[in-house]
C-alpha cells in the first residue's frame, strides 16, 4: 500500500457527512486508526469465457471493451480489426465497432443487425464502420444525468486525433453530435472514457496523455469536465499520491454502481520491454507465427485498481496487481489482460468484470471474472483480532448495515462513540451483539435494539472490533 497508517495518537478533526450512502474501504477516507488490522486487496475469480472473438469482422486484436447494464439487458461493445498489419485507425486496418447482447451478463450473443456489409456479409453485429479514427476506440456510456433527452440516452467518445462525441437512443444506432472533435488536447490512442457524475454535477472524461517523469515518458491519465457534453475544460493531469510512475494504458474509470460518489478504475498496467516468456515457450506457443500480432513476446501487462472521489486525484491504495495474467502462458504477452470498462451486478452477492485474454492470437477471447458485491477490498482482521476506528462522521437513517464475512471462530462488534471517543450509552462494545456469518446487508444490533436514529446528524465515530473477519462496506439506512 502507498499510504502508511497514521500514528495511533493522531486525531482527525471535522466530521464528514455520509448521509445514507454506501461507503467502501477502497481508501482511507473513513479510517482514523487501524490497530492489528489491514486493508486487503481482493482478486476477481475466473468465471469462464464470455465471448470468443472468432468472426471474420473481429480478428485477433479485438479490444477496448465496454460492458453496460441498461435495465434488463447488458451490452458489450468492442473493436473488431481483421487486418493487423496496417497502421492503427487506418482504412486498411478495417476497424469496426461491434456490440453483443445478454440478458444476464453471462451468456452473450451477436445480434444480426444488418446495418453494414463487412467481410462480405450484412449478417453481423457491427454498429459503426466509419470514421476509422472513431471505430478504433469507440467507448460508450449510459448517460445518467437527470432529464437527459431520450434520443441522447447513450453517449460515446472515439477518435485518435481528438475525441469525437456520439449519441444514441438505443445503444445501437449512433450519430455524431458535432463535425469536429469535442476534446483536442491529448494523445488519444487508447480507450478514453466518460460518464455523468452526480457528485460533481458534470460530465467527466478520462483519457490518455503522456508525462515526463525523471526524463522518462509514461502513458498517463488526464481528465476534463463539461456541463453540456459539448464544451470541455482544459485537461488536468491526474495525480496518484505517492505511487511510483507506471504506464497506465487504459484507465476504465466509472462510478461504482452501488456508491456512485466513488469512481473505480480497473486500469491496464503496461510493461514495455519486460519479457516473461523464454525462447522455448515462444516456440511452443508459436507466437512468432505471422498469423499472430507482431511483437507479442516482448511486453507484459496486468491490471491495477484505481479509485477516486472526484477531482484530479486517484488513490493507489494498492500497488499490487488486481488482475494477474495467471498460469495461462498465452496471457503473458503484449497487451493481454486489459479489463473492459464496466463493473456490473450479476447477482445479489456477485458482480462481474471482463478481461481480454490471448491478445494477438487466434484464441483471443473475453473472460468473465467475479467478485463479491462491494468486494474490491476489505478491512481484514487476522485470528489475533484488532480494531478500526473511523474519523468523526454524521449520518442519516436509523440502522447501521454492514457487508462482512467471518470464520466460525471470528466475528465483528461495533461501538458507536462520541466524536471525542467516549462510548455512546447503550451503543458500547459490551452492548453490541457479535456478528458472525457471511452477509451483504447485516443490520448491527445492540442489546437495546438496532435503531440509532436519535444519533442521526450528530458527529460520532464507529469502532469495529474484529477477529478472523473481513469488512467490505457500511451504510446507514
Amino acid at each position: 500500500m502507498v499510504d502508511e497508517p497514521r500514528p495511533a495518537h493522531e486525531v482527525r478533526t471535522g466530521a464528514c457527512d455520509i448521509g445514507t450512502r454506501l461507503e467502501l474501504f477502497v481508501d482511507r477516507f473513513l479510517i482514523d486508526r487501524l490497530d492489528g488490522l489491514e486493508l486487503r486487496l481482493h482478486h476477481p475469480r475466473p468465471a469462464g469465457v464470455a465471448m470468443r472473438l472468432d468472426r471474420p469482422w473481429e480478428g485477433i486484436v479485438c479490444g477496448y471493451i465496454t460492458v453496460i447494464r441498461d435495465g434488463p439487458r447488458y451490452l458489450m461493445y468492442y473493436r473488431g480489426r481483421p487486418s493487423t498489419s496496417r497502421r492503427d485507425a487506418s482504412a486498411e486496418a478495417e476497424e469496426v465497432t461491434c456490440v453483443a447482447l445478454s440478458p444476464d451478463a453471462v451468456n452473450w450473443t451477436r445480434p444480426n443487425l444488418g446495418l453494414y456489409e463487412v467481410a462480405g456479409t450484412r449478417e453481423n453485429n457491427v454498429i459503426l464502420t466509419e470514421p476509422k479514427a472513431v471505430t478504433h476506440n469507440f467507448a460508450p456510456f449510459l448517460d445518467r444525468r437527470p432529464g437527459v433527452a431520450a434520443a441522447e440516452r447513450f453517449k460515446a467518445f472515439g477518435g485518435t486525433q481528438g475525441l469525437f462525441g456520439y449519441v444514441s437512443e438505443d445503444g445501437i444506432h449512433w450519430r455524431p453530435v458535432r463535425d469536429g472533435p469535442l476534446i483536442r488536447e491529448g494523445a488519444f490512442d487508447s480507450q478514453n472514457v466518460g460518464f455523468w457524475s452526480e457528485t460533481e454535477g458534470c460530465y467527466l472524461c478520462y483519457f490518455r496523455t503522456w508525462k515526463q517523469v525523471g526524463g522518462v515518458g509514461y502513458r498517463w491519465i488526464s481528465r476534463t469536465t463539461s456541463k453540456d457534453f459539448l464544451n470541455w475544460t482544459p485537461p488536468e493531469e491526474m495525480s496518484f499520491g505517492g505511487a511510483p510512475p507506471e504506464h497506465l494504458y487504459i484507465n476504465q474509470t466509472q462510478p461504482y454502481f452501488r456508491a456512485p460518489h466513488i469512481y473505480i478504475g480497473t486500469a491496464a498496467r503496461f510493461h514495455p520491454g519486460r519479457r516473461a516468456l523464454s525462447d522455448e515457450q515462444v516456440k511452443t506457443l508459436d507466437l512468432d507465427n505471422p498469423r499472430n500480432y507482431a511483437g507479442l513476446k516482448e511486453d507484459t501487462s496486468d491490471a491495477v485498481l484505481l479509485t477516486s472521489r472526484g477531482g484530479s486525484r486517484y488513490d493507489r491504495t494498492f500497488l499490487e496487481s488486481f488482475i494477474r495474467p495467471g498460469p495461462d502462458l498465452r496471457n503473458w504477452v503484449a497487451r493481454s489482460n486489459y479489463p473492459a470498462l464496466g463493473v456490473v451486478p450479476t447477482g445479489p452477492r456477485e458482480m462481474s468484470v471482463y478481461v481480454g485474454r490471448h491478445y494477438g492470437q487466434p484464441s483471443i477471447h473475453v473472460e468473465r471474472m467475479t467478485l463479491r458485491t462491494d468486494g474490491f477490498t476489505s478491512v481484514h482482521a487476522p485470528y489475533a483480532g484488532g480494531e478500526l476506528v473511523t474519523r468523526p462522521l454524521t449520518f442519516a437513517g436509523r440502522e447501521l448495515v454492514i457487508n462482512f464475512e467471518s470464520s466460525a471462530a471470528g466475528g465483528v462488534r461495533v461501538e458507536i462513540q462520541e466524536a471525542d471517543g467516549q462510548p455512546v450509552a447503550g451503543r458500547s462494545l459490551a452492548d453490541c451483539l457479535e456478528m458472525i456469518g457471511d452477509e451483504i446487508d447485516r443490520v448491527v444490533r445492540w442489546r437495546g435494539g438496532a435503531d440509532v436514529g436519535e444519533l442521526a446528524g450528530r458527529p460520532v465515530r464507529l469502532r469495529f472490533v474484529m477477529r478472523d473477519a473481513d469488512l467490505y462496506s457500511l451504510r446507514f439506512r
